[in-house]
């Protein structure tokens, strides 16, 4: 055996040791509610999802499917380069203009780019504009593609807590660097929570930096319209940057960055995962006019009101329990959004819940360090506007018959 495969059986061994093993697992079907998944046995079995991040439950719309052959048959398969090269289609500029448009009320000389994932995206923004006169805020909580960004970044960095609004300050007064970045998640990934944008914006308003904003979970499901946590708040400000996912609650792929014009312009000559990469599939940009559409008119503010019942009937229900039963130990994060984490403690403690849940036919995973802090390992319920109310309540009697 070599010393390579030697030194990876031992990390792997030791990551087992801590109840860490990741798994994948097969679907087969579109996403939704109820989908059939390959165990560990190679046999499929119909579920029931709560880990999706498919808010509006549009990844399986018909007229998702119907854009896409529709698209597919005017520019065919791959885009077959970078955008720089003979990549970019007008299904990506007609995608582009209409996100700009829907910012231009936020980001004056608004102008968008679109990206084939949030996490190039964010590596993009962050490499580019995190140049050697920079120092990069990070927010402690912040998505890996974030951190992973600032690592790249040749900008000094400095972490603040989580929506530490006191230490931020401090670390921008004492801050000598020409360029200064505040980065963060609108909606926490793992948490749920939502960011204190308009204080940041504040922030970023006195002491002449810039708020970049990853809105991968807020988009299609914050505001009024569903164009996320700039209209939930209506944050108008050149100093904006933002970030947004169309792989989550538009139910496609990619990613898209607005900002003011001069910032997209430098983007297009240094970002280096924007300029070094093939574009990504011109049918998906066409495809994801439709999903715009869907998001802001009637049906995604029916089920952006039909995701907000479904929270308040989870979180009452999780809340009777633990009154029930107080000495679980367990704590149900504060969110308002789609996702409730239910904080359980130990990694073998969620992973033991998490295996119970989906023998009652409930795929619930459980999340460990690293991607939550350590002790903080917790089942991360998603709610997405396809679940109905006896759904819900299948969710609550199993959680209760897991610890009786």
């Amino acid at each position: 055996m070599s010393s390579l495969i030697e030194h990876l059986d031992a990390k792997l061994r030791a990551i087992a040791a801590q109840d860490l093993t990741r798994s994948l697992r097969a679907a087969e079907g579109p996403t939704g509610p109820r989908q059939r998944v390959r165990g560990a046995d190679g046999l499929a079995r119909e579920l029931l999802m709560f880990c999706s991040n498919d808010y509006l439950g549009l990844a399986a719309h018909p007229r998702l499917a119907h854009a896409l052959a529709e698209g597919a048959a005017a520019y065919g398969g791959g885009s077959g380069a970078s955008h720089l090269i003979s990549g970019h289609s007008v299904a990506h500029e007609r995608l582009e203009d209409t996100l700009a448009a829907w910012y231009a009320p936020h980001i004056p000389r608004a102008r968008a780019l679109s990206f084939s994932t949030g996490y190039m995206a964010n590596l993009a923004v962050l490499g580019a504009l995190g140049d050697a006169e920079a120092e990069i805020f990070s927010e402690a909580l912040n998505h890996a593609s974030l951190i992973d960004g600032c690592r790249l970044a040749k900008a000094k960095l400095s972490r603040y807590g989580h929506c530490d609004l006191v230490q931020l300050r401090g670390l921008l007064q004492a801050s000598q660097a020409r360029i200064k970045l505040i980065v963060t998640d609108a909606v926490f990934s793992m948490d749920g929570d939502i960011a204190p944008l308009p204080e940041l914006l504040a922030l970023a308003e006195e002491f002449d930096a810039w708020l970049i904003v990853d809105d991968a979970h807020g988009f299609g499901v914050l505001g009024a319209k569903g164009r996320g946590a700039l209209e939930l708040f209506d944050l108008k400000s050149e100093r904006l940057v933002l970030i947004g996912t169309l792989g989550k609650a538009a139910g496609l792929s990619g990613a898209f960055v607005v900002a003011e014009a001069t910032i997209t312009d430098y983007l297009v000559q240094a970002a280096r995962s924007y300029i070094f990469t093939t574009a990504s599939l011109p049918a998906v940009a066409h495809a994801l006019l439709t999903s715009l559409e869907l998001i802001e008119n009637e049906l995604g503010q029916q089920r952006r009101a039909r995701l907000r019942a479904l929270q308040r009937r989870l979180r009452t229900g999780i809340a009777a329990l633990l009154q029930r039963r107080p000495e679980l130990g367990w704590k149900l994060a504060p969110s308002e959004t789609p996702v409730q984490p239910l904080i359980i403690g130990g990694n073998a403690e969620v992973m033991r819940l998490a295996a119970a849940l989906e023998q009652e036919g409930l795929r619930v995973p459980g999340i460990r360090p690293p991607t939550v802090p350590k002790g903080e390992a917790r089942l991360r319920i998603t709610l997405c506007a396809t679940h109905e109310d006896a759904d819900v309540d299948r969710l609550l009697a199993v959680l209760e018959r897991a610890v009786s």
